[in-house]
């Protein structure tokens, strides 16, 4: 999640992204069983590291889907509308699916298996996943032949300048802004600074921080490594937006697409119609597929709707999907065991973890004896239990997701897999030692169905462990906003925070490095720990994905073993259902749900 824009992204994303989930399932557990073992096997291998693939591997056509056909339309059930288009304001998750089919960027991940689960970062619209030289200081990137808008007009490095110096202007504050600090080597909204109007005052970023010598050729210039350059070009928050079409805030509404499909209509809040874009040529993209016809794309179908038009197959819903909707939880366990939907049925982690707040601000929290009877007393079995059961989350134990290099699946330091009650026992005894029996504990929850039932089971948990817990409602609309507010009158609260690539160095920095405590800030413990901090400088300029990711793992270690600020509560899962008639229906761990990219109609 972007440091600038964290805080929108805090609001919406775990909010969209994790919407999926905070407004789809109310149901009671369920028992997971068998599933135990697949789940961490499947673990194992989602994180297996990414390479970044070189001129070979980003060459195009894609792999062929096995046993897919052209032609047809395929119907498309979302429950909410894209409020954005523009690459530049894109970073929700639903959005982030149908770019994959309209927008191209100067890397992307393909996938290296048919069952979603290998990838590796290759050129896109650029030759291959990019080169440097001085160990992530400096990048260069050369455009393929023959790419192209959806208006004809070929796509050049004017186009590549255009679409990351439009990124400081004020309008554009919805997206990631990862690689706008890493330019003005900055943190926070700073970067705007460097170009305050973006380019629509005639001024530009110094060729010393971003060089266009010829059509072909990009070179990014940063003060300081960055190793996952390659990584974040591949978010739809950075791809390309054509020069020559910029028409500002409007662009949101009609962008100039470069994918293989193109908008035909877009009536915001009710449907739209995505038809094939003739200037997408095959031989440009190792990534994408255009088996489809047309996708017609309605919105407002909630996840139970578009779950029981799905399941009952008739008419256009044998051709019918939904790129983002999961199956609501009232049907998730008995879809998951019907052997007759095996075919029509895909699940996978997402790249959310939940955790429960400490915060580190009270003077109260400062003895770690408390800091560790709320680890050990916090029941997490509610939390599963309010959204779904095993079937919809899996208990975790550290704070890096399964979908992310560096996941360990035996790690679990409060004992949350095997005690998932919690252990009031032993909190009792750590808070009696330090003299703080009958406690008082503000617990801030979401005003949710599950918000409402999960803090109520979690405060009597806590209760039996010696605290005074008084429960204090946040209205879901503005909790991002008040949990990331630095004089919060809560002690403890839960939030949930998504990789935006497989690498920890999206998930522990912005959380727990101390410098970045400020209002509206994602270190929403406000921890701020010395070994931490320098911690992530050393790790951050490691240009080696599988050490760095080890590093990752030792420093999850360090913060809920020495630190503890937070208590790991769940890994988010999602299960998605297709019509009988649709074919290539994959999971790709890296969007978190159905990769569009291989559908086609059977």
């Amino acid at each position: 999640m972007s440091r600038g824009g964290r805080h929108a992204y805090g609001a919406l994303s775990v909010l969209a992204a994790g919407a999926l989930v905070l407004t789809g399932c109310s149901k009671g557990g369920s028992d997971a069983g068998d599933n135990k073992k697949q789940d961490e096997q499947n673990a194992q291998r989602q994180q297996a590291s990414i390479k970044f693939g070189d001129a070979a591997d980003s060459t195009g056509p894609a792999p062929a889907v096995p046993g897919a056909k052209n032609g047809g339309s395929m119907e498309v059930l979302q429950r909410d509308s894209y409020a954005h288009l523009d690459p530049a304001q894109i970073y929700v998750n639903d959005e982030m699916t149908v770019a994959q089919l309209i927008h191209r960027g100067l890397t992307g991940y393909k996938a290296t298996s048919n069952d979603g689960k290998q990838h590796e970062v290759v050129g896109d619209l650029a030759t291959d996943s990019g080169t440097t030289t001085d160990g992530g200081k400096t990048w260069k990137y050369t455009l393929k032949d023959g790419i192209k808008f959806a208006d004809g007009t070929p796509i050049t490095s004017k186009d590549v300048r255009q679409t990351f110096e439009r990124l400081f202007a004020p309008f554009i504050n919805q997206g990631p802004t990862y690689i706008q600090q890493w330019l003005a080597d900055t943190t926070g909204t700073g970067y705007r600074k460097l170009l305050p109007d973006g380019p629509y005052k005639g001024k530009h970023l110094p060729d010393s921080v971003l060089s266009t010598p010829d059509d072909k050729t990009i070179v990014f210039h940063f003060q300081k490594p960055h190793p996952d350059l390659p990584y974040a070009l591949a978010m739809a928050g950075y791809s390309v937006v054509s020069a020559k079409g910029d028409t500002k805030e409007k662009y949101d509404k009609k962008p100039v697409t470069s994918g293989p499909y193109k908008i035909q209509s877009f009536k915001s809040g009710k449907s739209m119609v995505l038809v094939k874009n003739p200037d997408w040529d095959p031989k440009t993209d190792p990534i994408r597929h255009q088996y489809v016809d047309r996708f017609n794309i309605t919105f407002n179908q909630q996840f139970e709707a578009s779950t029981k038009a799905l399941l009952a197959d008739s008419g256009p819903d044998r051709t019918g999907i939904s790129w983002n909707n999961q199956v609501d939880a009232g049907n998730l366990s008995e879809v998951l065991r019907d052997p007759k939907l095996k075919s029509r049925v895909v699940s996978g982690y997402q790249p959310y973890v939940g955790q429960m707040n400490i915060n580190m601000s009270k003077p109260e929290m400062k003895d770690i004896r408390v800091r560790q009877a709320i680890a050990y007393a916090l029941p997490v079995t509610p939390f599963v239990r309010a959204y779904g059961g095993t079937d919809a989350m899996e208990v975790a134990g550290g704070l890096i997701s399964p979908t992310v290099s560096g996941y360990d699946p035996k790690f679990d330091p409060y004992g949350k897999k095997k005690k998932p009650a919690g252990d009031p026992a032993k909190a009792h005894a750590l808070l009696k030692a330090a003299g703080k029996l009958n406690m008082k504990l503000t617990f801030g929850y979401i005003n949710t169905p599950e918000g409402q039932q999960y803090s109520t089971a979690m405060a009597a948990g806590l209760k039996k462990a010696g605290f005074d817990v008084q429960r204090q409602e946040i209205p879901a609309e503005t909790f991002y906003d008040q949990v990331s507010k630095l004089n919060n009158t809560y002690d403890i609260f839960h939030t949930a925070w998504g990789a935006d690539w497989p690498s920890a160095s999206t998930v522990l920095p912005p959380l727990y490095d101390g410098r970045q405590i400020a209002d509206g800030a994602a270190n929403y413990s406000q921890v701020n720990d010395p070994h931490v901090n320098s911690e992530i400088d050393r790790i951050n300029t490691i240009t080696d994905p599988v050490k760095s990711a080890a590093e990752w793992e030792k420093l999850d270690k360090y913060l809920l073993t020495k630190v503890i600020n937070e208590v790991p509560t769940a890994y988010y899962k999602q299960t998605q259902i297709a019509g009988s008639k649709v074919g290539g229906l994959v999971y790709d761990d890296v969007i978190g749900g159905v990769d569009p990219r291989r559908l086609y109609i059977k």
